[in-house]
């Protein structure tokens, strides 16, 4: 299926790693403009030196999101390059273990610059060009705001608001025709994965115990299935498609786990 993305410009938050690389890389084959915004220049180069060597076009801009004004001038950066903004993909962010019990204010506002603030930043700086295109929003979400984790209440905090920015955006942009969606993520095997499961005893175990419980095949989604789902939301393709959260996870939050 033509997903009529070609040539559209399309921001990834944090497109270098994990979920973000994996969306990046649909949207090149898509004959998309991925356009990848992170902190390492390094990361986001070796992106695009392998999108390079199979013809796609693409762009990066260096900025640390959790700091407002980076998001505002990586905006304009995209803007310099390509003068339009045809959708954006809010993906950065980290389960960085901001617990109640041993956290702090300045750990927990910190959290939220790093999850949830650059999200509303993003698209308040990229809107108008994103009015001129009639694109589309979509917000990468997790299963922690529906089933909680334990030790990461900036974190779920973060995830809650992404939800319910999505649905608020949905609304306040319907007269300008712009879709706004999210896909929630529950287990899906990325770097940052892999180091959170490297710190348990016996990380072999516990992989094999959460994916034991994911109802759908029993195994991890990957990275590919979420960007799939993510480039479908960008294009006209799901044309009638607003103020979703929608699930790329095997059933694992709402299906009966004891399946």
């Amino acid at each position: 299926m033509d997903l009529q993305l070609r040539d559209k410009v399309i921001i990834v938050t944090g497109g270098a790693k994990g979920i973000g690389e994996g969306i990046v890389r649909a949207l090149a084959q898509e004959r998309a403009i991925p356009v990848i915004v992170g902190r390492s220049e390094a990361d986001n180069r070796k992106i695009l030196s392998a999108l390079s060597d199979v013809g796609a076009d693409a762009f990066q801009v260096v900025a640390e999101l959790s700091k407002p004004e980076e998001c505002e001038s990586a905006v304009a950066s995209v803007l310099k390059q390509y003068g339009r903004i045809d959708g954006l993909v809010n993906n950065a962010g980290v389960n960085d273990g901001v617990g109640l019990e041993h956290g702090s204010y300045d750990a927990f506002m910190a959290s939220l610059h790093r999850n949830l603030v650059h999200y509303y930043l993003m698209a308040h700086h990229a809107l108008p060009a994103l009015i001129k295109s009639k694109g589309s929003i979509v917000n990468i979400g997790s299963k922690t705001a529906d089933t909680g984790q334990g030790n990461t209440s900036a974190y779920a905090a973060s995830n809650g608001g992404r939800s319910a920015l999505t649905r608020e955006w949905a609304v306040e942009l319907l007269k300008y025709n712009i879709r706004v969606n999210a896909v929630i993520v529950a287990e899906c095997y990325t770097p940052l994965y892999e180091s959170w499961i490297q710190t348990f005893e016996n990380p072999e175990e516990k992989l094999k115990a959460i994916t034991a419980r994911i109802p759908f095949q029993k195994r991890m989604t990957t990275s590919e299935e979420i960007a799939n789902m993510v480039v479908f939301l960008l294009s006209e393709r799901s044309s009638h498609t607003t103020g979703q959260l929608i699930y790329v996870d095997g059933g694992y939050v709402h299906l009966d786990r004891a399946l």
